[in-house]
């Protein structure tokens, strides 16, 4: 039997982003790979975009959700339903055009070789194009933080574009996940490098986005500057 893969992209107000993204993958990967957008009922008609489209093409999945709650969440939710549905491969992905269609391939040769494949913007040089300085280095030196805090050792641990085998997610408990933005990206990480899984770093190319606007806030660093330090401390307490 094939193995089959699911994408999980979070959405918020992403209509013009995500009507050339869905097409693109769907062109590109024609076989075993499924589309899940987790859509916090965007008041600009991207969840009714994906109902439609939907109705044409059975690889397409909505998961809508009642109101704005936040990346981490919106993952939580679809890691439940690919677990729930039988998928081997989950990925997790921006729908903004930052993360390439094309490497989905990549992800999905080196997932053969490691438990959870990350899309590394810093383990080949600074591979970022679009971001204003200040970003950059906010976002390079937050992931020097985390390696040195945590032990991880680990390139690009606040990326979002990554790979999953099922047993993965299986070995953690989905319901104490709570973080968003940068550190549910370092929790996931973490959790799944201290249950002893192989994690693979491959080079991406990220491109900031140029329709719709950053989620970014600051509650979103502040919250990941605390998180490191939290999972520091509940392994040195040997929690989970």
């Amino acid at each position: 039997m094939s193995e089959k893969s699911l994408i999980i992209i979070p959405t918020y107000n992403e209509l013009e982003n995500i009507q050339l993204l869905i097409p693109d993958l769907l062109q590109r990967y024609k076989n075993n790979l499924d589309i899940l957008v987790v859509d916090d009922s965007s008041p600009d008609g991207t969840g009714k975009f994906i109902e439609d489209t939907g109705k044409q093409d059975s690889r397409v999945k909505l998961l809508r959700r009642e109101k704005k709650m936040g990346l981490g969440t919106a993952y939580v939710a679809g890691f439940k339903y690919a677990l729930e549905n039988s998928y081997d491969y989950i990925f997790e992905m921006d729908a903004d055009f930052s993360h390439d269609p094309k490497e989905i391939k990549s992800f999905l040769k080196a997932i053969k070789q490691y438990d959870l494949v990350l899309g590394s913007r810093y383990v080949k040089g600074v591979n970022v194009v679009n971001w204003p300085m200040r970003r950059l280095l906010l976002s390079y030196f937050a992931n020097v933080y985390t390696r040195i805090i945590t032990w991880m050792p680990i390139w690009d641990a606040t990326g979002g574009f990554k790979c999953f085998r099922r047993s993965v997610l299986e070995t953690i408990d989905l319901n104490k996940i709570k973080s968003n933005g940068y550190a549910f990206q370092i929790e996931m990480t973490f959790k799944a490098w201290k249950k002893g899984f192989k994690i693979g770093e491959i080079p991406i190319v990220f491109v900031d986005r140029t329709m719709g606007s950053s989620k970014m806030s600051k509650k979103i660093v502040r919250e990941a500057v605390f998180m490191v330090w939290k999972l520091r401390l509940r392994s040195m307490l040997g929690l989970q």
